[in-house]
């Protein structure tokens, strides 16, 4: 489990900072946030730079479950229905691609449906006795479905009907809670396994990035890029909640795995 660092400074700040009140932890978590937000944009030129950023730090998690897969023999700790889920966005998003996003995007999200659907095959077929089904219980359909509605309702805007960008706009929405099935089977075992850990923290990592993006368009534009198709048009404010939900979803994990990285242990217990 690793051992703790005593009273050092770390010890002593991470402690301080857990008894301060949710209000102020929230308050020093958005100045943060902020901090890195400017930084980011003062260091990054280009803003394409952020979504290969943010396709090699997921690249990186799943390259880290294909290695545990490996070399540990197990799946124990992993949500099955979390990598089909992440299966099929990637999917959608890479039918889409020709009109959505850049070759180089294209290439990092193959490589992370290939080593996605290696993760699937394996669980199902070569380490399936590891595999703990009743842990894994949240119903495909609870995310899968609301987010087809949603991308029937609101994709990208088009003079004629067309069925790509209802692909696109469901990749979008699956993708942002595409990992609620993962943190609902940590949360049921109430242990984290060490490369399920990496995982979900790239994971946080990838969507901060992608997150930092849209902050930077929408502050350098004045709000304009959220209306690029004009007055009243919602599909880049549905992507941009869509951005927001699922880093807030993956926040306060990140947040302990941080705090237990610092304190020299590996995080080993679901935060209560």
């Amino acid at each position: 489990m690793g051992s703790k660092i005593g009273n050092s400074p770390l010890n002593v700040l991470f402690e301080r900072l857990r008894k301060l009140s949710m209000k102020v932890k929230i308050l020093l978590g958005v100045l943060f946030a902020l901090c890195a937000l400017v930084a980011l944009k003062l260091i990054v030129k280009r803003h394409y730079y952020f979504f290969i950023a943010s396709e090699v730090a997921h690249a990186a998690g799943t390259i880290a479950l294909v290695y545990k897969l490996f070399a540990l023999k197990t799946c124990s700790g992993l949500s099955l229905i979390t990598q089909e889920l992440t299966a099929l966005f990637l999917a959608g998003r890479i039918c889409c691609s020709n009109f959505a996003v850049a070759s180089m995007h294209t290439y990092l999200d193959l490589i992370s449906l290939l080593s996605t659907l290696l993760i699937i095959w394996m669980i199902r077929f070569k380490l399936k006795s590891s595999y703990i089904k009743e842990l894994d219980n949240m119903r495909l359909y609870f995310v899968v479905v609301p987010s087809a509605i949603l991308a029937i309702i609101i994709h990208p805007y088009s003079p004629h009907w067309n069925f790509s960008r209802i692909v696109f706009a469901f990749s979008l929405y699956l993708e942002a809670v595409s990992v609620l099935p993962q943190l609902r089977f940590l949360q049921n075992a109430k242990m984290i396994e060490t490369f399920t850990g990496y995982y979900v923290f790239a994971l946080g990592v990838s969507r901060f990035l992608a997150l930092a993006h849209w902050i930077i368009l929408i502050y350098e534009t004045r709000g304009g890029f959220l209306f690029l198709a004009g007055s009243g048009y919602f599909w880049f404010l549905a992507a941009f909640i869509g951005e927001i939900v699922q880093s807030f979803i993956l926040a306060d994990f990140c947040y302990y795995y941080i705090k237990s990285f610092m304190q020299g242990q590996l995080l080993r217990k679901m935060p209560v």
